[in-house]
């Protein structure tokens, strides 16, 4: 249950292309008007609001926005129809890639999308052509710097039922079936361990390593399809070199 931790790699965070405040609130208040659309304003029972709660209180976004997010789920105010799509494909040296977005109109997404897998020499493809290499799971990161060891974490996320937990030397990752993921975090929550990302998101099963030629080419196709304003999130298998 140890070796190099690949989290940083699974998900592409969010970094130059999202710094600008007004986007990433406008990207996380879709994402909430969606959940409450889907599951309902009370995040008890609906994961996708509380983990787009989690991420709005990570950014700092203001109540008065995701107040305005939750009234426009409900119907409330008046606001776009935005609706949930997934798109796949190949990205250059044909590294997997999977792209969640939030939109109000099909064809301009789809368009843009197809753009940005393009650019750089990948290729958007059908439905269902690379996320049979994905599996839907928690995750939890943890800093060395939180001062844990390793058998605090372990028992902890183990006894709760978390699946895996991987060390490094940046500190902890634990990997949880998302119907565990309640049970983790409140384990988390009673033992007081403060933990520094956690998410539901989008786990290749093996990575692909790249040449430094294309893992540059790779990591400028996410960099645009990621600044995008439609889309949400970005995942690939391309184990690439953590952001500075």
């Amino acid at each position: 249950m140890s070796g190099h931790s690949k989290w940083a790699n699974i998900k592409h965070k969010k970094g130059k292309a999202d710094a600008a405040r007004g986007k990433i609130t406008t990207k996380i208040g879709r994402e909430i008007t969606i959940a409450v659309r889907m599951g309902g304003a009370d995040p008890t029972g609906n994961m996708k609001l509380k983990l787009a709660l989690s991420k709005a209180k990570a950014n700092n976004i203001p109540k008065d926005n995701i107040q305005r997010a939750i009234a426009k789920g409900q119907g409330a105010l008046d606001g776009a129809n935005y609706e949930e799509i997934t798109y796949e494909g190949y990205g250059p040296a044909g590294v997997a890639i999977m792209v969640t977005a939030l939109t109000d109109n099909r064809n301009r997404t789809a368009g843009d999308v197809r753009h940005g897998f393009s650019k750089f020499g990948g290729n958007m493809g059908e439905s269902g052509c690379v996320n049979w290499m994905f599996k839907n799971k928690g995750i939890f990161a943890i800093d060395i710097e939180a001062g844990y060891t390793e058998d605090d974490i372990m028992v902890i996320a183990l006894e709760a039922g978390a699946e895996d937990v991987k060390v490094s030397e940046d500190g902890f990752e634990v990997i949880t079936d998302p119907a565990d993921f309640d049970a983790v975090e409140a384990a988390f929550e009673k033992n007081n361990i403060e933990v520094a990302m956690s998410e539901i998101t989008m786990v290749p099963d093996t990575m692909a390593e790249l040449s430094p030629e294309d893992a540059i080419k790779v990591q400028k196709t996410i960099d645009l399809l990621d600044d995008l304003d439609d889309v949400q999130d970005v995942y690939t298998n391309a184990d690439l070199p953590d952001e500075e």
